[in-house]
């Protein structure tokens, strides 16, 4: 049966591909038929009389009767081909399954091509393409010039995607009728799924100039003048097939596609989602509505309508891997590794899903895996400049910044258009004057259409370069064009929620919860825990502590909001309390010393844990807290100059900043006022800064471990960091970073209320640390 009016064609790529050779014939009651029956009477054939009624009973759709009359014959004749010929009619135009009576005919009727046509056209359409592909093969081995069915053969083909097979067929289908458009746009098609783009347009041409108001070829045609780069009469091609075909499903979703790359985003979307309307299980449509939506940042409905493709054609190894993409954006890392594996699993050298996955493990730590993913893109595509540039990533990650930088070359000498390579190459080193090829190249790209996402990273790194040449109104007009995208590509942040949670713990972690003792705590002084807001020097303290030799740093594993969910959904009474802190603490230290073999302290240095603190003391009550504290404009810009947003909505407006900061200056205030004393010890960054030897000795007293030396050459500890400061702390410590702002000191008014608030912050901690005091501008 040929497709409805709004499915796409069998290999889903938005062509149609027209007149499958999918009817059943009937002419299994023709008069030829019948003539052919009517021979001399033998064993095999019924008497001519039956014949005569039962083709009279289907010509009068009859076909019970048809069907009933039929089956008495074949008592007598079982071995009439002709016979299960009819019957076959009979039970198809019943909307029956023929299939068995097919196969008896073409059985004893090898050399009839209407048995075998007609076998072939039901497989079609039950989707046994390679049974289908056989029988109509013989068709053609017994008439070589039955058009019909060498386009049924080359759609089959095209739908097993073979596509080059097809296109000899579909030529000498056309060869044979010149006057078929249906065998000039299959041939177009077939072609452009070859990428043979420009040929594809003149097949569509020839059949538009046979039937020119075809609005199927015009939708095709559409898309192969879209992939040649001529987008506008793409559009307009599509629109003209909208207006003779309003609910032309493929021809809107082609528009769309035309639409999204003139940088018509909205008009794109609107093109998809009509596309989806008229055709809800349009899976390419569903997939291209998913995309427009990321970009633009609405990544949770991307993420539905990715669920619902992969719903409707879970073999479809791209739409995993953009599944994988959505939930790797919204921070679901756990479920998108598992996607972009289901990816590979469909198709083992899809080098993207290799990327995909190479990036989702990073952020997991499991670096060693990435890395093996990495390595398994390149095996399939040697070329990517994608999987040179995250392999260079990776190599930073490791401290091996001349490596990385060799390999961000090599890219850029492959692909010198890919945005991420200028990021990467910005992101670890300090960039000079003599960086001019690279901000001309950066700024060559900008002027180009990209999509938002790397218009974003672009702009950040221009940002970095600015500010690493010191021309800070430059770089601050960069960082602000940065985060202002940012605000249309990522979740906007939600004020409320934060206070409320702040609200929660304080209510439900107060003083008298602290101080208590707690059945099913941990007596464990494993975990060391480092605290504070984003960019206040977290991972700066870390390596200094990762470089002793009985310290392991397990950078950032995501534990505390989750079990702080599980907490607060905990009955109250004591038993279920033990219980769920027992679980805990298991769990923890279970993730925590992955990879940490015999060291005597592992560092978790989540800066958002500032908001557990309370909970993390109660389910280990002899674990050590270091809260880091830095200058909140310093803070704040080294947020606001971070491509941040996706993970962190608050970071790309100075008054979500200040907000986020407020609260958690309020949370912090109360665990200085309900935590033991012996539990936190509060760290300047600048005093750090100033002084390393003497706060480096604090911090290890503070957590029981001897000094050691290593630690004052912390920038040449050999381990993996991922953080957005892996080129920093891998620097001797200098006082660059202190006072930054006042290079933006006419840029930070909306930051200065934040002055007050950190004054509260007075208490000296356990260890006798002096507070944290701002200089005042």
């Amino acid at each position: 049966m040929s497709p409805s009016r709004n499915d796409p064609c069998p290999c889903g790529s938005g062509r149609r591909y027209k007149h499958c050779c999918g009817a059943l014939q009937a002419s299994a009651a023709s008069p030829q038929t019948l003539q052919t029956l009517q021979t001399p009477q033998t064993p095999e054939t019924p008497q001519a009389p039956d014949i005569g009624a039962l083709a009279a009973l289907i010509n009068q759709d009859r076909l019970v009767e048809a069907e009933k009359l039929a089956r008495e014959l074949l008592q007598s004749f079982p071995r009439s081909g002709g016979l299960w010929k009819i019957i076959s009619v009979a039970l198809a135009r019943q909307g029956k399954d023929a299939s068995q009576a097919l196969r008896t005919a073409t059985e004893l009727l090898p050399d009839d091509a209407e048995a075998h046509r007609n076998l072939g056209a039901v497989l079609l359409d039950q989707g046994h393409l390679e049974e289908a592909l056989a029988m109509l093969r013989r068709v053609l081995e017994i008439e070589p010039d039955d058009v019909q069915v060498l386009m049924g053969a080359a759609n089959a083909l095209c739908a097993l995607g073979r596509p080059r097979e097809s296109v000899a067929l579909y030529r000498r289908a056309a060869q044979i009728n010149p006057r078929s458009p249906e065998a000039h746009n299959n041939l177009g098609n077939a072609l452009q799924a070859l990428g043979e783009c420009a040929e594809a347009v003149g097949c569509y041409r020839l059949a538009l100039a046979i039937e020119p108001d075809d609005a199927e070829t015009l939708s095709n045609l559409s898309n192969a003048l879209r992939q040649l780069g001529q987008l506008h009469e793409a559009a307009t091609c599509s629109e003209r097939a909208i207006a003779l075909e309003p609910q032309l499903s493929v021809a809107h979703n082609n528009l769309g596609l035309a639409l999204a790359a003139l940088g018509r985003d909205a008009a794109a979307v609107a093109s998809f989602r009509q596309a989806v309307k008229l055709n809800p299980r349009f899976v390419e449509a569903l997939n291209n509505l998913g995309n427009a939506l990321r970009e633009q940042g609405e990544h949770g409905e991307a993420l539905s309508l990715y669920r619902a493709a992969v719903e409707l054609m879970p073999q479809r190894a791209d739409i995993r891997y953009n599944l994988g993409n959505a939930l790797y954006e919204l921070g679901r890392v756990a479920e998108s590794v598992a996607s972009f594996r289901t990816a590979l699993t469909l198709q083992p050298h899809y080098a993207p899903a290799h990327l995909g996955l190479a990036t989702a493990l990073r952020l997991q730590g499991r670096v060693a895996e990435a890395e093996a993913s990495c390595r398994a893109a390149l095996a399939t595509d040697p070329n990517s400049a994608a999987a040179l540039c995250l392999l260079g990533d990776l190599c930073a990650d490791r401290g091996e910044f001349g490596q990385a930088q060799e390999l961000f070359q090599r890219a850029l000498a492959i692909d010198a258009d890919f945005p991420a390579l200028f990021c990467s190459i910005a992101a670890h080193r300090k960039m000079t004057r003599a960086d001019a090829p690279w901000l001309q190249g950066a700024e060559a790209l900008l002027a180009k259409r990209l999509p938002l996402a790397h218009e974003i990273g672009l702009r950040y790194a221009l940002g970095k370069y600015y500010d690493d040449v010191r021309q800070y109104d430059e770089a601050f007009s960069q960082y602000r064009q940065a985060n202002e995208l940012s605000k249309r590509h990522t979740a906007k942040y939600e004020r409320g929620k934060l206070t409320a949670q702040v609200d929660q713990v304080i209510d439900k972690v107060g003083s008298a919860f602290v101080r208590e003792s707690h059945p099913g705590a941990s007596a464990s002084e494993l975990p060391v825990f480092i605290i504070g807001m984003p960019r206040s020097g977290t991972s700066l303290s870390e390596q200094i502590l990762a470089s002793h030799p009985e310290v392991f740093g397990a950078g950032e594993p995501r534990f505390w909001d989750g079990a702080f969910e599980a907490f607060m959904s905990t009955r109250p009474e004591r038993e279920a309390t033990a219980s769920a802190f027992s679980g805990m603490a298991r769990d923890y230290l279970e993730r925590l010393t992955a990879g940490a073999g015999a060291a005597r302290r592992v560092v978790d240095k989540m800066p958002a844990n500032f908001l557990y603190a309370g909970l993390i003391h109660a389910v280990f009550p002899r674990a050590k807290i270091l809260h880091m504290q830095r200058h909140p404009f310093d803070t704040c810009l080294s947020i606001y100059f971070q491509n941040f947003s996706a993970l962190h909505p608050y970071a790309a407006d100075f008054d979500d900043l200040v907000h986020y900061y407020s609260e958690y200056v309020r949370v912090t205030n109360h665990w200085r006022a309900v935590l033991p004393a012996t539990t936190l010890l509060e760290i300047p960054y600048e005093a750090l800064i100033e002084d390393q030897e003497y706060w480096s000795r604090r911090m290890l007293e503070f957590i029981g471990l001897p000094w050691d030396p290593q630690c004052l050459d912390f920038h040449q500890t050999q381990r993996v960091i991922i953080t957005a400061s892996r080129w920093q702390v891998r620097q001797r410590i200098n006082a660059a970073s202190v006072a930054r702002w006042r290079n933006y000191e006419k840029y930070v008014a909306p930051l200065r209320q934040l002055l007050d608030l950190v004054a509260s912050q007075q208490r000296p901690s356990a260890a006798g640390s002096p507070p944290a005091h701002p200089t005042s501008p």
